[in-house]
C-alpha cells in the first residue's frame, strides 16, 4: 500500500476519487437529513450518525465483495430489448422509492402549512433507520460501482471512501440544521430528491444521464435560492427600520 502511495499518479487518483466520492455522497446527505427531520430533537443526532455508519459499512462490505459486485453488473435477463443487471433493478427499486418518498414528504409539509394548528408527528425511529439503510443500499451500489471503473487499487478506495464519509459526517450535521430552519430550502431539497430518483430509474434502463447537469442544475437552484434568502432578509431589515421610525415619530408627537 505504502509503494502505491508513493506514487504521484496513485495521488491524483485518490484525491480524484475523493472530490468524486463526495460529490456522489451530496444525494446520501440530503435524504439523509430530511428523514431526520421526521424524528424528535434529541433523536436526531444518533439517527444521523448511524445512517452515515451504515453507508461506510455498506461500501465497505460491497468493496470486499467484488465477485458479489461484478455479478450485479452482468445482465441476469433481457426485456423489450433492454438488458437489465442487479444493479440496475437495485437502482429502479432506489430511484422509484425515492420518488414515492419524495412526493410523499412534499404532500405532507405543504398539508403541515395549510393546516398550521395540526400536532407535530414524529415517526418511529426504527422506521427511519430501515428507510435510510435502504436509500444507502443504492447509493452505495452506485459509489463503489463508480470508485471501480475510476480506480485499480482497493486500497485507494478505501481510503477514498472512509475519507468522504468522515467529510459527510461533518457536513450532515449542519446541512441538517439548515435544511430543517428553512422551510423552502426543505422543499427545494426534496426537489432534489425526485430529480436523482428520476435519474436512478432513468439509469436503470440503460438511459445515462451526465451527473453534471443535474449537479449544476441543483447548484443553480441553490444560489437562486439564496439571493431569494437574502433579499427577503433585506426587506425584514427595512420593515424592521421603517416600524422603529414610526414608533419614534409617535413618541415624539
Amino acid at each position: 500500500m505504502f509503494e502505491i502511495l508513493a506514487n504521484p499518479e496513485a495521488w491524483i487518483a485518490l484525491l480524484s476519487l475523493i472530490a468524486l466520492e463526495i460529490i456522489l455522497g451530496i444525494d446520501n446527505i440530503i435524504f439523509i437529513s430530511i428523514l431526520v427531520g421526521e424524528l424528535p430533537p434529541h433523536q436526531r443526532n444518533a439517527a444521523r450518525r448511524l445512517g452515515i455508519g451504515l453507508a461506510l459499512v455498506m461500501r465497505m462490505l460491497l468493496l470486499f465483495s467484488l465477485a458479489w459486485l461484478i455479478g450485479l453488473v452482468e445482465p441476469w435477463f433481457t426485456l423489450f430489448e433492454v438488458e437489465f443487471s442487479g444493479r440496475d433493478l437495485i437502482l429502479i427499486a432506489g430511484g422509484l422509492f425515492l420518488l414515492a418518498k419524495s412526493t410523499h414528504e412534499i404532500h405532507n409539509s405543504l398539508e403541515r402549512l395549510q393546516s398550521s394548528d395540526r400536532a407535530i408527528i414524529h415517526s418511529g425511529y426504527a422506521a427511519i433507520i430501515l428507510q435510510i439503510g435502504i436509500i444507502d443500499m443504492v447509493f452505495s451500489v452506485d459509489s463503489v460501482i463508480t470508485a471501480i471503473g475510476l480506480v485499480d487499487h482497493l486500497s485507494i478506495m478505501v481510503i477514498a471512501i472512509l475519507v468522504s464519509m468522515v467529510i459527510m459526517l461533518l457536513l450532515a450535521g449542519p446541512i441538517g440544521e439548515f435544511v430543517e430552519k428553512h422551510p423552502t430550502f426543505k422543499m427545494l431539497a426534496l426537489a432534489f430528491l425526485i430529480l436523482i430518483g428520476a435519474t436512478l430509474v432513468a439509469e436503470g434502463l440503460d438511459f445515462h444521464i451526465p451527473r453534471g447537469y443535474i449537479y449544476f442544475a441543483m447548484t443553480f437552484s441553490i444560489g437562486v435560492e439564496f439571493l431569494n434568502m437574502l433579499m427577503r432578509k433585506s426587506k425584514q431589515t427595512e420593515t424592521i427600520k421603517l416600524n422603529k421610525a414610526i414608533s419614534a415619530s409617535a413618541d415624539r408627537e
